[in-house]
C-alpha cells in the first residue's frame, strides 16, 4: 500500500487529516484504530507531501473554485448532466494537479525502475523541458506508472474535499488523451 491507498482508507474510515508543518493532524467522530494509526504513520512523510499545496500555490477553496468552474462549464456550455459535468471536472482537477506537480527523475535515470539506458531500450526524456526538470522513461516502463498515474491526485484532492468518481477513467497513457 502507498501513501495515498493509505490516504484513502482514512478517508474512507472517516478521519479527516489536515498538515501542521510536518506532521499529521487527525479529526475524527471515533477513536481510529490502531492498524489504522500504524498505516498512516509508516506513510506519514508521503501524505505530508501529498497534502502540501504550498508547491503549486493553490488552497482547498482555489481547487474548489477551479472544480465549480470546470462543472458550470462543461453542464450549461458542453450540455451535460450535472453528474458527467461532475466527472469532466474531476478529470480537470486530475490533470491540473499532475500539471503542478510534475514527475522527475535525475537526468539519464529511468523513473519507473532507476536504471540508465539498456540493451534495445533507451532512457527517453517525458515531457517539457523546464528548468525544474522533467522524467526519464524506458518505454517498457511507462505502461506501469501511467496505471497508477492518478493515485496522488485522487488521494490529494479527496483530502481537500473534492470527491472523484468511481468510474474516473484511468486513460492518461493513452495518446491525446487527458
Amino acid at each position: 500500500m502507498n501513501a495515498a491507498e493509505a490516504l484513502k482508507v482514512a478517508l474512507a474510515a472517516g478521519i479527516s487529516i489536515e498538515i501542521d508543518g510536518d506532521d499529521l493532524v487527525l479529526e475524527a467522530s471515533a477513536p481510529p484504530q490502531p492498524a489504522l494509526l500504524d498505516l498512516l504513520s509508516h506513510h506519514k512523510a508521503n501524505i505530508v507531501a501529498l497534502l502540501r499545496l504550498a508547491d503549486d500555490g493553490w488552497s482547498a477553496e482555489d481547487w474548489q473554485v477551479f472544480f465549480d468552474e470546470r462543472a458550470g462549464i462543461a453542464e450549461f456550455d458542453g450540455g451535460l448532466s450535472r453528474g458527467q459535468a461532475e466527472a469532466n471536472a474531476c478529470a480537470c482537477c486530475a490533470v491540473e494537479w499532475l500539471n503542478r506537480n510534475p514527475m522527475r527523475s535525475l537526468p539519464g535515470r529511468c523513473l519507473g525502475c532507476g536504471c540508465g539506458d539498456q540493451a534495445h531500450d533507451a532512457v527517453l526524456r517525458n515531457g517539457v523541458v523546464e528548468s525544474t526538470g522533467h522524467a526519464w522513461l524506458h518505454s517498457r516502463c511507462w505502461p506501469a506508472l501511467c496505471a497508477g498515474k492518478l493515485a496522488d491526485p485522487v488521494a490529494a484532492l479527496e483530502a481537500i474535499g473534492i470527491a472523484m468518481p468511481a468510474n474516473l477513467p484511468n486513460d492518461f497513457g493513452k495518446n491525446g488523451s487527458a
